[in-house]
């Protein structure tokens, strides 16, 4: 029979296996630096020889890279889940702009639901937290920080979910939106009346979520994505209204 004794596992794999999951699960997020060796042997209960094999054989996977006179540092494992070309299609064409819609308002309000059922009491305070900095931000009118704010909240309900492959993937969805591919957020937050409206959102999500209530949290995640397709709609609309009448003012300035 092709049975072999079990042998206690090494040091240096429990070490190994303990870093991919707070990787996989996104505690570890990419360009993080890892504590010194000395702090981690520490934290860990391990040798530095021990502590060395494992870094060693995850940078060897691409997990982990050394940076010289830095550090260690988690890889940037995630990149983006789409082909440069891929990219650029969908920052030239309106109908990417809905479809990502769509399917956030179909991810994320299914996230929220789960993340009232399944969040910890500390990921209730993480979302808690960043929704005071937001009303914070939104008193000091300063829409980069709000847009920043805004990906951080709905990533931490992403998170609280604790689904390790929709957290990867919309991480990844989320670095495109940040970088404008889809839409420009802080376009949106420079409206008055869009930014008061955005804030009332995001604190029904919040408070559906403090209470623990599937229901709500989704439905106000879906009324909130709702809210934003029209307010894009209405923005590319007004850019199109702006475009031709630069046009017709170049026209008559030529004639």
């Amino acid at each position: 029979m092709p049975f072999q004794k079990i042998q206690s596992e090494k040091l240096s794999q429990s070490v190994m296996r303990q870093i991919e999951l707070l990787i996989l699960r996104g505690i570890l997020r990419p360009g993080e630096r890892l504590p010194s060796e000395r702090d981690l042997s520490e934290r860990l209960g391990v040798s530095r020889p021990s502590l060395r094999d494992a870094i060693a054989e995850l940078q060897e996977r691409g997990l982990l890279v050394s940076r010289p006179g830095s550090g260690i540092f988690v890889a940037e494992v995630l990149g983006s889940a789409f082909a440069p070309a891929l990219v650029e299609l969908f920052a030239s064409h309106e109908e990417a702009v809905f479809d990502y819609i769509d399917f956030r308002r179909d991810l994320e309000s299914l996230s929220a639901e789960r993340a009232a059922v399944r969040a910890s009491d500390t990921d209730l305070q993480v979302i808690d937290t960043i929704f005071r900095k937001m009303e914070a931000a939104h008193l000091k009118r300063d829409p980069s920080d709000e847009a920043a704010l805004d990906a951080q909240f709905h990533m931490a309900i992403i998170e609280a979910s604790h689904n390790v492959v929709m957290l990867h993937m919309m991480r990844s969805m989320f670095d495109l939106l940040r970088n404008g591919v889809f839409y420009n957020r802080q376009m949106m937050f420079r409206q008055r009346t869009t930014r008061e409206s955005l804030l009332d959102q995001h604190r029904r999500i919040n408070a559906a979520l403090q209470a623990r209530d599937p229901q709500e949290a989704r439905a106000a995640v879906e009324t909130h994505l709702s809210y934003v397709e029209k307010a894009v709609t209405e923005g590319l609309r007004s850019e199109r209204h702006e475009a031709v009448a630069r046009q017709r003012l170049e026209h008559e300035r030529n004639r």
